[in-house]
C-alpha cells in the first residue's frame, strides 16, 4: 500500500483532515518564503492536535541555520528534518540533532537521480523548481517520470512534485512509488490547503 506524506500543513482544518484521512506523514514548512511557512508556536499547536498513534511529524528546513532548527525543535515534537541542503550539510544536521532526516534531490535529468543516500533515512525525488522560483519545493513542478524507468534507487524515497488527485496513480504506477508527498496538490489557492481534496488524494494513492 502506498504512503502518503502531506505537507504544508498550515491550520487545523487540514491537520485534522490529514490525520483522520489516514495520512503517514504530516510535514510542516519552516521557510518564510513558502505561503506554507508556520511558525514554531502555530506547529506546536497543530502537533498538540496529533491523535495516538497519529501521523509522523515532519518539519522542512531550507538551508537551515543549526539555531532555526534548534528553535523549533525546542517548540515542535519533529520525528524527522526534511531538508534541502547539500548532502553533507543534511548529514551534518542529522548529527547534530541525532533526528532522522530526508534529503531532497531535485530531478530534470536521468543524471540527477541519486545512486546514494548520504545517511538520509529517505530520498523525496521532486521535479527541478523552475527558473525564478522563490522556493525550491512547493511549485506543482512535476519531470518526466519515465527517467525513472531504470533507476535503482539506494533505498527509501518518496515522490513529489506536481502530484493531484487526478495523477497521482499514474504517476506510481510509471515509478513504482512506495510513498507520495503532496502539497500545493491538495489545495485551493497557494497555501490554503483543501480538505475534500486531502481525503480524495490520499484514497487515490491508496487504491493505486
Amino acid at each position: 500500500m502506498t504512503r502518503v506524506k502531506v505537507c504544508g500543513i498550515n491550520d487545523a482544518a487540514a491537520f485534522d483532515t490529514a490525520a483522520g484521512a489516514g495520512a503517514d506523514w504530516i510535514g510542516l514548512v519552516f521557510f518564510a518564503r513558502s505561503p506554507r511557512f508556520v511558525t514554531a508556536a502555530l506547529a506546536a499547536s497543530l502537533a498538540a492536535r496529533r491523535p495516538a498513534g497519529g501521523p509522523t511529524l515532519v518539519g522542512l528546513f531550507v538551508e537551515p541555520t543549526d539555531d532555526e532548527v534548534a528553535a523549533v525543535l525546542e517548540a515542535v515534537p519533529l520525528d524527522i528534518l526534511q531538508l534541502y541542503a547539500a548532502p553533507e550539510r543534511a548529514a551534518a544536521i542529522g548529527a547534530r540533532f541525532a533526528k532522522p532526516f530526508w534529503r531532497a534531490v531535485p530531478v530534470s535529468a536521468a543524471a540527477d537521480l541519486p545512486d546514494a543516500m548520504g545517511g538520509a533515512a529517505a530520498l523525496v525525488i521532486e521535479g527541478r523548481a523552475p527558473a525564478g522560483a522563490t522556493r525550491p519545493g512547493g511549485n506543482a513542478a512535476a519531470f518526466d517520470w519515465s527517467l525513472m524507468a531504470a533507476w535503482r534507487a539506494p533505498g527509501p524515497w518518496l515522490l513529489a512534485g506536481g502530484l493531484t488527485v487526478e495523477n497521482v496513480a499514474a504517476a506510481i504506477r510509471a515509478t513504482r512509488a512506495e510513498a507520495v508527498d503532496v502539497s500545493s496538490g491538495v489545495e485551493s489557492a497557494p497555501g490554503h490547503k483543501d480538505p475534500a481534496r486531502i481525503r480524495a488524494f490520499i484514497a487515490a494513492a491508496r487504491a493505486a
